[in-house]
């Protein structure tokens, strides 16, 4: 039998590096404490910026005296008129964060369609029953689309995955390796957006308003391109799994076999799931139809045919939002009076209120960054380093698609570090959108490169929160197994991902396909116009 991955002396070296990595990572404090740092080191570079005149010109407003663009110098955040702000606009501050809306709205639906297994019979019923041929690219796939469960997804789908592969007499951590791969490494990777395409786009949408006030974000402004992620990711993890990952494992030894913990989730669907499961996809096409009803049906309210012709079409963007959130609400409804996991609407209600019980920390982790982003606004250091930082570039000569190869490059490192998607935009979105948009490209191309970045090394750094949860899944088949071994049996997963990234953002760049509707790769910067005056939207 193959040894196992990890048991070499490269494997040991491997540990080495990854214990240190995990011990310089383990000395981070608590992202929201993080953010508290982050608001300090603001404050303190706010006075120094301040004290030495730094500033620029305002690319899209127009001083009405001199007719030139307005000079912005950066305000220290201890003024009178800033702590002001501060003191008194703390509430609005919280609840204008356009993340915390879009992320609210969308879980309001999704915490039903999870709590009432529809999350977890559908990734269910997707890979049951695959042939042996296609059971592998049958599972990366159902996890790429179970990103939208977020928690259901490590937690029903890897150990599943496991299940359906020992089944099929195939190694049992192949199975894992898959799914990890899918619902980590491809992280964003899906057909339809979901409640992550509302987070990081309402983080870039707030990035953007420090500079272009009136720019508002597109919710399905990646739809096109994370679809393309799923579609180039899925050879990639098929061809890594067939011809890298399974000769490595070799054939599996029950005898290693570890002490199994809890209850394992079970690869039968039951004829009520199946019943639910029918219910729910009709009631998709339901809302599927209603919605295009509501745009090209007569007096359609999602078109606005008195606004120009590019605007027309924003009223259905902004209302992709309620979409997406009834889109999982109804069918999980359905799901659940068919399979007998809802019985009257006061279980309907409790699941949209467990569901915002589980937002609880997301709420103070969004408290202190809708602060810190908020401050970084007030203090022109935003626009001041996004115009300077936009003329370095200019000036380098660099293509655009150098430009967001370092983006995505640096968020790929970041991660290593730093696990959560929401903190490392919070705080790169404010700098990096607004400079790359004054080179010509669009806030939607610029989250797209971090998306790639972000999610291709989840499967590599143990800071990610579901590491150990991954390990000791692997430890039931495998006692041995150890934390080199699952790093050693993810990176050529991770390398994979990352090249198939790089190569889906670069052709985005050269071809300028269109990223969603309405949502291109480049952006016109509107004409400057005198303060108080509209300059332009997204």
């Amino acid at each position: 039998m193959a040894s196992a991955p990890g048991s070499t002396q490269a494997a040991t070296k491997q540990k080495g590096f990854l214990a240190r990595v995990e011990r310089a990572g383990n000395r981070l404090p608590d992202p929201v404490l993080l953010f508290v740092w982050f608001v300090l080191a603001l404050v303190a570079v706010s006075v120094v910026a301040s004290m030495a005149g730094l500033s620029a010109l305002h690319p899209a407003e127009i001083d009405p005296e001199t007719g030139t663009n307005t000079i912005i110098t950066v305000q220290s955040l201890l003024s009178s008129a800033n702590l002001r702000l501060l003191l008194t606009e703390t509430g609005t501050t919280f609840t204008s964060f356009p993340p915390l809306g879009f992320v609210l709205v969308v879980m309001l639906g999704a915490g039903v369609a999870e709590r009432s297994g529809l999350f977890t019979s559908a990734m269910r019923a997707s890979v049951a029953r695959a042939p042996r041929f296609w059971l592998t690219p049958a599972v990366a796939v159902a996890c790429m689309l179970a990103n939208h469960a977020a928690d259901a997804a490590f937690v029903v789908m890897i150990p599943l995955a496991a299940i359906v592969y020992h089944a099929a007499g195939r190694h049992p951590l192949l199975g894992i390796a898959v799914s990890f791969a899918g619902v980590s490494g491809a992280f964003s990777a899906n057909l339809f957006p979901g409640q992550l395409d509302a987070l990081l786009l309402g983080i870039t949408e707030a990035a953007v308003q420090t500079v272009f006030p009136d720019w508002r974000a597109n919710i399905a402004g990646n739809w096109y391109f994370i679809a393309a992620m799923l579609v180039v990711y899925l050879p990639v993890i098929w061809y890594v799994t067939e011809r890298v990952i399974e000769p490595r494992l070799g054939a599996y030894d029950p005898a290693l076999a570890g002490e199994a913990l809890g209850d394992e989730p079970s690869a039968v669907t039951t004829p009520a799931q199946a019943r639910g499961l029918r219910r729910a996809g009709l009631a998709v096409l339901a809302l599927v139809a209603v919605w295009v009803f509501l745009t090209i049906g007569p007096n359609a309210p999602l078109i606005d045919r008195a606004a120009p012709p590019e605007a027309q079409m924003t009223p259905f963007y902004r209302s992709l939002l309620v979409f997406f959130m009834l889109v999982f609400l109804v069918p999980g409804w359905f799901y659940g009076r068919a399979a007998g996991t809802i019985a009257d609407h006061r279980e309907l209600i409790a699941m949209m209120a467990g569901a915002m019980k589980d937002m609880a920390y997301y709420l103070v982790l969004t408290f202190v960054a809708a602060h810190f982003v908020a401050m970084f606004a007030w203090s022109n250091l935003g626009i001041v380093l996004a115009v300077n930082g936009a003329d370095t570039l200019r000036a380098s000569g660099l293509p655009v698609w150098a430009m967001l190869v370092a983006v995505l490059l640096f968020g790929a490192l970041l991660n290593l570090l730093i696990g959560s998607a929401s903190a490392k935009w919070a705080v790169l979105a404010p700098v990096f959108v607004p400079m790359l948009m004054l080179l010509g490209i669009s806030p939607e191309m610029t989250t797209a490169a971090f998306r790639v970045g972000d999610s291709a090394t989840n499967i590599i750094t143990p800071l990610l929160p579901y590491f150990p949860l991954i390990l000791i899944f692997c430890q039931r088949w495998n006692r041995d197994f150890g934390i080199g071994s699952l790093t050693a049996m993810m990176i050529p997963y991770c390398g994979g991902i990352m090249v198939a990234g790089l190569a889906i953002t670069i052709g985005w760049v050269v071809f300028d396909l269109p990223l969603g509707p309405g949502a291109s790769v480049f952006f016109d910067l509107p004409k400057a116009t005198a303060p108080g005056v509209t300059a332009g939207g997204g």
